[in-house]
This record gives structure tokens, C-alpha cells and sequence, in this order.
């Protein structure tokens, strides 16, 4: 039997177009994602985003603390101080 409920192209299309959208994208990936009435794939989709969004804060807020360190560090150095 196949599986009829598909997503078509034109529905991925305006979904990547709102995905593209600044804080309206965070938004329409939590009801995407876990709103009762999105279809499965859509729904696996704006999981994963949301999971990569996440790595990429979490990464983010590591390298500002860390090049933000050495930044602090290094001009520490260059006045002589440690």
C-alpha cells in the first residue's frame, strides 16, 4: 500500500522560505515540530533543526568563551600585566 500523505514541493518550498525568516523560523519549527496537525516528515524535519539549532548555540557560547578568554588574556599580556 503506498503512503499517500506526502509533502509536496511547493509545501517544502514556503516551509524553507519560513525557515529563513529570523525568530519567525524558531517559532514555526516548535509547531511544526510538535503541533498535532503537521504531517510526519515535516515534523521529523523541524525536529532535526531544532536539534542542530541547539548544537549550534551551544557551540557558539563555547567559542565566545573561549576566544573571548584568550582575547582577555592577550591584552592583559600586551600591557605588560599577568
Amino acid at each position: 500500500m503506498e503512503n499517500t500523505n506526502h509533502v509536496s514541493t511547493k509545501d517544502w518550498v514556503i516551509t524553507i522560505l519560513i525557515a529563513a525568516i529570523p525568530i519567525i523560523n524558531i517559532i514555526m519549527l516548535f509547531v511544526w515540530g510538535f503541533g498535532g496537525n503537521t504531517n510526519p516528515s515535516k515534523a521529523n524535519w523541524a525536529k532535526a533543526a531544532l536539534i542542530w539549532l541547539a548544537i549550534a548555540i551551544v557551540l557558539n557560547i563555547i567559542g565566545f568563551i573561549t576566544f573571548g578568554s584568550l582575547a582577555f588574556l592577550g591584552l592583559g599580556a600586551s600591557n605588560g600585566e599577568m
